[in-house]
């Protein structure tokens, strides 16, 4: 039979403190967990098969029948578990659980061609989230991000990941881990504004400081795009490590593109590119010879 919930009532409790701090990032007082809220957040974890340390519920809430027996289930007086949680309407329940950790293998799998989203200086956590999950949507096999990135744990960033933070592996490197890229085969590829030069004729593809529209690249092959910060764009250290630059041509009278939507649109256009490219391939062995 199994234990009735713990329940809570102290603010100081030891395990309140553990799961505050989870909520604010410090991973030393929360001993390396995370902290996720909300029924859909905790039951994509699930799905994802990440190991739960222990689940809150606030007093208001019954026990919830999915998650696995041996998770220990904790009830919080309602103004304890408000006083932890980072939204201003808590949903009333909430997690501890290990991380997911990767390594830059994971990134770049061999039996796969890889494409790698790289967050250069991303510092709102909405649009680390999104790329995460456009990332997962269009089929990039990691993230990187580099020193001054929000972390992809921050609570906004895992919201707007939608889950996707749980199966898109998400690896911290530096500039010398992405100039590493190239040994390993891949072709970086700088996101920038449009330029003038541009204009309705396309520039050589191997001229790196002008921009080319998007779909003139090739992102059928091993390669990185690179993001960079949402007021500044990309350094002059991470440009200079390009091989080539890419835009995506705005008609409309805008500057730029937010970071979350030049990303996404830039996996889209990556994964029509893929796509296309294995129809073709597909096709071609599918035809009959001639007689």
């Amino acid at each position: 039979m199994t234990a009735p919930p713990t329940f809570l009532t102290s603010r100081a409790n030891p395990r309140v403190k553990q799961l505050r701090a989870a909520f604010a990032g410090n991973a030393r007082l929360s001993g390396g967990l995370v902290a996720i809220e909300g029924e859909h957040l905790l039951q994509e974890a699930l799905r994802s098969g990440l190991p739960f340390k222990t689940i809150f519920l606030s007093e208001r809430l019954d026990p919830p029948a999915w998650p696995p027996r041996s998770v220990e289930i904790m009830h919080l007086a309602d103004d304890v578990f408000a006083s932890v949680v980072d939204t201003q309407h808590p949903q009333g329940i909430a997690a501890l659980l290990v991380p997911p950790t990767w390594k830059i293998e994971d990134a770049c799998p061999p039996a796969a061609t890889p494409l790698l989203l790289i967050a250069a200086g991303l510092q709102d956590p909405g649009n680390l989230g999104t790329l995460i999950r456009s990332a997962e949507a269009f089929g990039a096999t990691a993230l990187l991000s580099t020193p001054g990135t929000v972390s992809e744990w921050n609570q906004k960033a895992l919201r707007a990941s939608a889950g996707s933070v749980f199966r898109v592996p998400v690896i911290a490197t530096t500039t010398a881990g992405i100039a590493s890229l190239k040994s390993r085969g891949l072709r970086l590829f700088a996101a920038v504004a449009p330029n003038s030069e541009s204009g309705s004729n396309p520039p050589a593809a191997n001229d790196g400081h002008i921009a080319i529209p998007a779909a003139s690249a090739d992102f059928t092959q091993p390669c990185a795009l690179m993001i960079g910060n949402e007021g500044g764009g990309l350094s002059e250290e991470f440009l200079a490590l390009a091989d080539a630059r890419v835009s995506i041509p705005t008609p409309g009278r805008v500057e730029s593109l937010n970071a979350a939507v030049a990303g996404s649109l830039l996996l889209y256009e990556a994964s029509r590119q893929r796509s296309h490219a294995l129809n073709q391939q597909l096709a071609t062995r599918c035809q009959l010879p001639s007689l």
